[in-house]
């Protein structure tokens, strides 16, 4: 399989430009992944740093490697390999249920995108983990590269689907379920017309008609496609107890147009080229989503007799669809921001969701610049180096469990958040296995356990705010309500 985050003249172009010391202490790997991200159009830094993947941590801090490649990817390698202590699977396989774990997971990608300040750094791990799974694949199958398969699908596939970062999402996808399944992933293969090169040729040829079409109607539209990926056949075959022969959405493309009125005139140009199959036709601009997803979706018989899927909206829906985040990620990946926090206040949601949707415009650089936009490289860089959840910190139980706290919560917040009694009865705190004081500001990633009194309650200390011991709006409201408790 050509991998489609591969371009070959980037590729070369970038490979030249690597940094002598850094490629001298690369690997056949790292260069794998440095390859990766230049089919990214990622910088140089970025690139540079994948090749120290392999070095120690050590090695990358040493004068020596800091003066010959340099402090940015040296930091970038650094933090690259700091994130692999983060997503013990131990943690997450201690879910005790299908909620719960999702929930889990959750709180894991946050983790994960908030003990970063430079988003560079999730990208060079996602091809990394990428790189990973296209080895495995030419493996036999073990419970070891399954496990690692199964934590791609789970974290990683979706944290690039929240990103944006298409060329990665679908092969993260696409190879996990090879390794993970290799039978259905082979079968699905088979029966798809042709080699993906192939099915891309049909679209490119779709998409010319449509043209065609649009322009000589004076309609103004701009027409996209690419075929379906293997894992996301197989995800719609289960979903909805489908053969692979009743799926009209294989090969799919989608047309742009200016307003409302224009997407009915592109609909009905569809309908007149190419037979409508009429059990597939949705009006989702009458009778939008409920998370106010709108298109219009049909299915033909297109050419050559072969079933093609038609997305037909507005480029605000576009935009509202793509980069809106809300009503893209939610539907495609759950409500996992339900499931991990159920009282989470809906500004709270609409901070994140809007930070991730000008992420997801961040990571956009690559043809935005083409377009004239004046965007630099250097404007880029500015822009990814930035920390999405500066409010909140991630926090693990003893269980293994993410916590999600407000930023500079101590050990007495963490314990209200796991339980009111056990808010109560804190005495003390242990932070990755050692004592602290009870008024200590957490940090990302730390473990924290509590050493509780069997009976008791809290200190009037704890609602002094210049003693510090409670941050968050809840414990505080904890406190007072058992001193409120007394006094009746």
């Amino acid at each position: 399989m050509v991998a489609a985050v591969e371009s070959a003249t980037s590729i070369a172009l970038h490979a030249a430009q690597w940094n002598p010391a850094a490629h001298a202490l690369a690997t056949d790997r790292t260069q794998r992944i440095a390859r990766v991200l230049a089919g990214l159009e990622l910088d140089l830094a970025a690139q540079n740093a994948a090749l120290l993947l392999e070095q120690s941590t050590g090695a990358l801090l040493s004068p020596e490697l800091l003066q010959s490649v340099g402090e940015e990817a040296c930091g970038l390698a650094h933090a690259t390999l700091r994130m692999a202590l983060i997503h013990d699977a131990r943690a997450r396989d201690r879910a005790a249920n299908a909620n719960d774990r999702a929930a889990q997971l959750e709180g894991l990608r946050k983790m994960l995108l908030a003990m970063v300040e430079d988003m560079r750094v999730v990208l060079i791990k996602l091809a990394e983990r990428l790189v990973t799974l296209r080895d495995l694949a030419s493996l036999p199958p073990s419970e070891e590269t399954q496990a690692v398969a199964r934590e791609v699908r789970e974290l990683f596939a979706p944290l690039a689907n929240r990103l944006g970062v298409w060329q990665l999402k679908w092969e993260l996808e696409d190879q996990s379920l090879r390794v993970l399944e290799p039978s259905i992933y082979k079968e699905i293969a088979k029966a798809l017309d042709g080699k993906r090169a192939d099915r891309d040729a049909y679209i490119a040829e779709v998409k010319t008609s449509l043209i065609a079409d649009m322009g000589a109607a004076g309609l103004a539209a701009d027409v996209q496609g690419r075929a379906k990926h293997i894992a996301s056949i197989w995800n719609k075959m289960q979903r909805k107890g489908y053969g692979i022969d009743e799926l009209y959405d294989i090969r799919a493309v989608r047309v742009l147009v200016a307003d409302v009125r224009s997407c009915y005139t592109a609909l009905g140009l569809v309908h007149e080229r190419w037979t409508p199959i009429p059990s597939e036709f949705d009006d989702y601009i009458a009778r939008p989503k409920a998370n106010n997803y709108r298109s219009l979706h049909t299915a033909v018989v297109g050419p050559g007799g072969l079933a093609l899927e038609v997305q037909i909206r507005t480029h605000e829906m576009h935009r509202a669809s793509e980069y809106g985040v809300a009503a893209h990620w939610r539907y495609k990946e759950g409500a996992f921001e339900r499931a991990a926090n159920p009282q989470a206040s809906g500004k709270r949601d609409a901070d994140f969701e809007g930070k991730l949707a000008w992420l997801r415009q961040v990571l956009e650089w690559r043809d935005n610049e083409g377009g004239g936009t004046g965007n630099s490289a250097s404007d880029v860089v500015d822009a990814l180096k930035t920390n999405l959840f500066e409010e909140s910190i991630f926090v693990f139980t003893p269980q293994g469990k993410v916590v999600d706290l407000p930023k500079g919560a101590t050990p007495i917040d963490f314990a209200y958040h796991v339980h009111t009694n056990l808010g109560h009865r804190c005495r003390g705190a242990r932070v990755d296995g050692a004592m602290v004081p009870l008024s200590t500001a957490l940090s990302n990633g730390q473990r924290i356990e509590i050493t509780s009194a069997k009976t008791g309650g809290p200190s009037r200390d704890w609602l002094n705010a210049e003693l510090g011991y409670v941050r968050s709006h809840r414990a505080k409201s904890k406190v007072r309500a058992w001193f409120h408790a007394l006094a009746l």
